[in-house]
C-alpha cells in the first residue's frame, strides 16, 4: 500500500447525513426557505418601488438625519453611481439581501453575547467556536447552505448570517463586559428594574461599541452576498460572475466598481451614526 492508496474523503460520512436531512426535514427547509424569500422580497420591494431619483432622496435624508450633511451628500453620489452605471436594480437586491442577513444576524448575536458577557461559562464555550467561524474562509460557509437549501437567494442569506454573527456577538459581549460597574450600582441603588437598567443605562453606555459591531456586520456580509453571487443569489455578485465568465470586461468593471460604491456607501452610513455617538473613537 503507498501513500496514493490512502486517502480521506469527508464527502463519504457527510452525503448520508445531507441525505437523511433533506428526505427527512425537507418540510422544515421549505418553510425556511419560504419566509426567507418573502421577507427578501418585501425588502426587494420596497427599495425598488419608488423611482430611483426617489430612493436616492429618501436615503439622502436619512442620512442627514442621522448622521451629518456630508455622510448624506456622499450616500447620494454613491447611489447616483449605482443609477447611471445602469446597475440599479442589481444593487438594490445587493442591498436588500444585506440588510436582511443584517438583521437576522444582529437578532441572533446580539442576546448571545449579552448571555455571554453575564455568565462566563457561556463566553468560554462560545471563544472557540468563534474563533474558529472568523479563521474559516467565506466560501465554505457556502457548501452546506447550498447542501440543503440547493441553489438561489436562500443559501445566501443563510451562509451570510453564519459569516455575520461572530463579530457582532464578540463585540456585543466585549460592550457589556465593559460596562462601568458604578452605573450598574447606581441603577440597583435607585431600585431600577433589570429592564431599565438594561434600557437606560447599559444599551446607551454601550451604544459607540454595538455599533461598531454592526459596522463589522454589514461589510462582512457584504462580502459574503457579493461572493454568493457563485450559487445564484443574484444582484450585483451575480453581475461580477457574468462579466467574468463571459469575459465582458466592462460589465465586470462596472460591477465590480458598483459594490465598491455600496461598501462605501453602508460603511459611511454606518460610521457616520457611530460619529455621533462617540468621534472619539474613530480617530
Amino acid at each position: 500500500m503507498t501513500s496514493a492508496d490512502i486517502h480521506f474523503s469527508p464527502g463519504e460520512f457527510l452525503a448520508p447525513a445531507v441525505d437523511w436531512l433533506n428526505a427527512n426535514l425537507h418540510g422544515v427547509f421549505k418553510a425556511i426557505s419560504q419566509v426567507i424569500e418573502t421577507v427578501l422580497g418585501g425588502v426587494e420591494s420596497a427599495l425598488l418601488a419608488p423611482h430611483p431619483y426617489l430612493m436616492i432622496g429618501i436615503v439622502g435624508g436619512l442620512a442627514f438625519f442621522f448622521a451629518n450633511k456630508r455622510v448624506a451628500l456622499f450616500a447620494v453620489s454613491m447611489l447616483a453611481f449605482c443609477l447611471f452605471s445602469g446597475l440599479w436594480v442589481a444593487s438594490m437586491q445587493t442591498i436588500a439581501l444585506v440588510s436582511v442577513a443584517v438583521l437576522i444576524s444582529v437578532a441572533v448575536a446580539f442576546p448571545l453575547g449579552v448571555l455571554a458577557a453575564r455568565v462566563k461559562k457561556v463566553d468560554e464555550a462560545f471563544l472557540p467556536v468563534l474563533n474558529i467561524m472568523q479563521t474559516v474562509p467565506p466560501w465554505v460557509y457556502l457548501i452546506p447552505a447550498v447542501m440543503l437549501f440547493s441553489l438561489g437567494r436562500v443559501p445566501a442569506i443563510i451562509a451570510t448570517i453564519v459569516y455575520g454573527i461572530p463579530p457582532m456577538l464578540r463585540l456585543t459581549t466585549l460592550a457589556f463586559k465593559q460596562l462601568p460597574k458604578e452605573f450598574l450600582e447606581l441603577g440597583q441603588a435607585i431600585g431600577a428594574s433589570p429592564r431599565s437598567i438594561l434600557f437606560k443605562i447599559e444599551l446607551p453606555t454601550a451604544a459607540p461599541t454595538l455599533l461598531v459591531g454592526l459596522n463589522q456586520c454589514i461589510l462582512l456580509s457584504l462580502a459574503m452576498v457579493v461572493l454568493a453571487g457563485l450559487v445564484g443569489a443574484g444582484g450585483l455578485g451575480a453581475e461580477v460572475t457574468r462579466g467574468l465568465t463571459r469575459m465582458e470586461m466592462g460589465l465586470g468593471l462596472r460591477a465590480g466598481l458598483a459594490i465598491v460604491a455600496v461598501a462605501l456607501l453602508l460603511d459611511r452610513l454606518s460610521r457616520g451614526a457611530l460619529q455621533r455617538h462617540s468621534p472619539a473613537r474613530l480617530n
